[in-house]
């Protein structure tokens, strides 16, 4: 496939414009119309006049391993069929609780199967009712391919769920694939700050990291979550916002992922898993089995809740 790559634009020059059309910014490259149609993410981002010591979280003390809590837990099996009218349920009524609360709904998505598992949401009631004028849609983790690319997550979500609902589309914050895996990291994680600036993103009182309203997380068969793979460094990153990884043992291998910190720091997170192939690992994570050695998966916690949902095939071996 072709790429689609265009010529770095420095963040400077990019402030100097809002005028610009959307379609043309940088973070859209000469893509197919419905591509870039879904591909705006934070445009004439500028850190100038922030306070510096908002944006420098607390280190934190405890090892990664004491991150996952157990107290605000839950565990939930269902039919294939119920668990996608389950999530949307779940999806819907958070989304309703923040933007009655906050005037927003910021929403972190994955890859893998997850899309599927949305579907109930682009179907009435739900397509009719929901504020989606109000929603903030991020990505957890991110391959450095470009957005029409078979491996994009943008791409999977673009196709099964994003060209099915009225989202605004300057309320997708699709990574900059144009640039290297350390540079999109580095792009993705100012926009972050722009947007806790401007109080789209919450703040975590506790950590002092970004608070999302909800992420969807899905599990590999190996028990990683995002990008954050078992024995990877990348695993006690505890100060940066996003990550690039180089060297990611599923391909392709060059990513950018949200580090465990703002993983944990959101306000709801669902682990949505599903499939025999990876009963042995919920298992391993959600089984009376003691490990020295946690998987990625152990590891994820939330402020307010942290729910799974599992299908009876994951569930299969607890």
């Amino acid at each position: 496939m072709a790429s689609t790559a265009s010529a770095f634009v420095p963040l400077s020059a990019r402030v100097k414009h809002p005028h610009k059309s959307p379609t043309s910014s940088f973070f859209s490259p000469q893509l197919p119309q419905k591509f870039l149609y879904r591909s705006l993410p934070c445009k004439g981002v500028s850190l100038i006049g922030v306070n510096p010591k908002r944006f420098s979280p607390q280190l934190l003390k405890a090892s990664m391993a004491d991150t996952a809590k157990s107290d605000n837990k839950k565990v939930e099996v269902f039919e294939k069929d119920d668990l996608a009218v389950s999530l949307a349920k779940y999806v819907a009524d958070l989304s309703n609780k923040f933007t009655k609360e906050r005037g927003a709904f910021t929403l972190v998505l994955s890859g893998g199967s997850l899309m599927d598992h949305m579907r109930k949401l682009v179907e009435p009631p739900y397509l009719d009712t929901l504020e989606w004028s109000k929603w903030h849609v991020f990505w957890v983790d991110e391959r450095v391919v470009p957005k029409t690319h078979e491996d994009s997550n943008y791409k999977l979500a673009y196709d099964g769920f994003l060209s099915k609902v009225p989202i605004p589309p300057g309320n997708v914050y699709a990574i900059n694939d144009a640039l290297s895996a350390e540079g999109a990291a580095d792009d993705y994680e100012t926009c972050l700050k722009h947007l806790v600036k401007t109080n789209v993103i919450a703040v975590s009182s506790v950590s002092g990291f970004p608070k999302f309203d909800l992420m969807l997380l899905g599990m590999g068969p190996d028990g990683h979550i995002a990008s954050l793979f078992p024995g990877h460094p990348l695993l006690k990153e505890n100060k940066k916002w996003v990550a690039f990884i180089k060297d990611s043992p599923k391909p392709p291998p060059e990513r950018i992922t949200f580090t465990f910190p703002v993983i944990n720091s959101s306000a709801y997170n669902a682990l949505v898993v599903s499939g025999a192939g990876k009963a042995d690992t919920v298992h391993s994570a959600l089984g009376a089995t003691k490990n020295s050695d946690k998987l990625p998966v152990q590891l994820v916690s939330a402020e307010d809740e942290l729910k799974w949902f599992l299908d009876k095939a994951a569930a299969s071996k607890l």
